[in-house]
Parts: C-alpha cells; sequence; structure tokens
C-alpha cells in the first residue's frame, strides 16, 4: 500500500486520468484501469479489506492511515478483458476530510464501509455517502456504483439486518455485504459486484469521459442528500 499525500495525489490522479483514458488492445485483449474508493470512518476495517483484497493476508495491526493510500489488483476477467483495479484506502479520520475531493478525483465506484459491531460507524454512512454523492458523479449526472460493507461480521453485531437493509433501500443503494476481512468473508463477492456494475454501465470510454467532478456551487444547488 502507498501513502499519498496531497501533491502525490494530485500527481497519481493525473496519471489515473492518463492511464485510464486507454483501452489497451494487446492481442484482441481490451485493459482497463478502474479506481475504486473505499471509504468510512477510521477504524472500520478499510485497511485490512483492501489488504485481504489485494495481497490475500490480514492482520490486527494496522496503522491509522494519513490522507490515503492505494493498492491495486489486477484481474483477468474473461479472455478478451483485463481488468486493472486501483483501491484507495480514504482515511477516516476526520481532520483529513478536507481533502476528499481530491482523493476522490476519478472513481467510477465505491464501497462504504462501517463496522457492524458498532452503531456509531453505521450512523455515519449517511454523511460519507452525501460527501461522496456531491464530490463526484457520471458524466451523466448519475451516482457512481455503491456498496455497502458491514465489516466485522464474525465479532459482535450492533446492527441488524433490518436496519442496513433500510439504509439502502432509502439511499439508493443496490447492494450491502456482511464482510469480515480476517475470515476473508465476501470480500470477493463485493468487488466483483462493482467491477461488473462498472462495466455493465459501459464505461468504455476511460474515466475522463465517464466521470467528472462537480462544481462546487452545483453541489450547493442540485444535492439534497444532506438536507
Amino acid at each position: 500500500m502507498r501513502r499519498v499525500d496531497r501533491t502525490s495525489a494530485n500527481m497519481n490522479s493525473r496519471r489515473s486520468r492518463r492511464d485510464s483514458d486507454l483501452v489497451l488492445s494487446n492481442f484482441g485483449q481490451k485493459e482497463h484501469l478502474f479506481k475504486f474508493l473505499v471509504i468510512g470512518d477510521y477504524g472500520v476495517g478499510k485497511t485490512a479489506l483492501v489488504r485481504r483484497y489485494t495481497e490475500g493476508k490480514f492482520s490486527s495491526n494496522y496503522k491509522i492511515t494519513i490522507g490515503a493510500d492505494f493498492a491495486i489488483k489486477s484481474l483477468d476477467w474473461d479472455p478478451h478483458t483485463k481488468i486493472n483495479l486501483q483501491l484507495w484506502d480514504i482515511a477516516g479520520h476526520e481532520r483529513f476530510g478536507y481533502m476528499t475531493r481530491v482523493y476522490y478525483k476519478y472513481a467510477v465506484a465505491a464501497a462504504l464501509v462501517f463496522d457492524i459491531s458498532r452503531m456509531a460507524t453505521f450512523q455515519s454512512m449517511k454523511k460519507w455517502l452525501c460527501d461522496l454523492r456531491e464530490k463526484v458523479t457520471l458524466s451523466d449526472g448519475s451516482s457512481i456504483p455503491i456498496v455497502l460493507l458491514a465489516n466485522k461480521c464474525d465479532i459482535s453485531v450492533a446492527v441488524t439486518n433490518e436496519q442496513i437493509a433500510k439504509f439502502c433501500r432509502e439511499n439508493g443503494i443496490d447492494a450491502w455485504y456482511a464482510t469480515s476481512a480476517k475470515n476473508n468473508t465476501n470480500v470477493d463477492s463485493a468487488m466483483r459486484y462493482l467491477v461488473e456494475k462498472v462495466l455493465s454501465a459501459k464505461i468504455d470510454g476511460g474515466v475522463r469521459d465517464s466521470i467528472r467532478l462537480r462544481e462546487a456551487s452545483l453541489n450547493r444547488e442540485r444535492s439534497s442528500c444532506c438536507k
């Protein structure tokens, strides 16, 4: 995983944009680069999920994320398609919140993560969802694909399935998964769901043509998420 400060985030965003503008054809195979966000409060297990998915490893001794980290996962999706995923692990601490617009740039999907054993982290999902939808959309103005992850399902449960399902219905989230980075529960399934949603949206012209950042003024006028 790579730590990203503001300068490197801008550089990496520009690099992601250039790389994502190309659909490479090598011997009839298309290659895509997609940027996924992993967001939520600190301590909910975002880093553990990213490490489990990209490296197949788990540790309970991760340090707090400073700014953002990202890791890469390559998928041979089918005989004709290779997908390179950039998973951006966004710091959950409030003091890094002002940087989210930079880190969200050119994302095509997002996983919202909460700790199912801590109700407060579930209650924060509305805030994270609102922030995300205010700052990044598809080119037609629609929301990027989102999946909700109820992480740490291997320990005690403080949020019921009914509460999670209700939140998803009320906020236009089509899918949620109970996940465990420790036990590797539903981690691959959740990411596969996001990839399928991105591909079904036919983001074939690259991130530059498919994603745009809303202007701050447009956010205030159009968004009713936080009202």
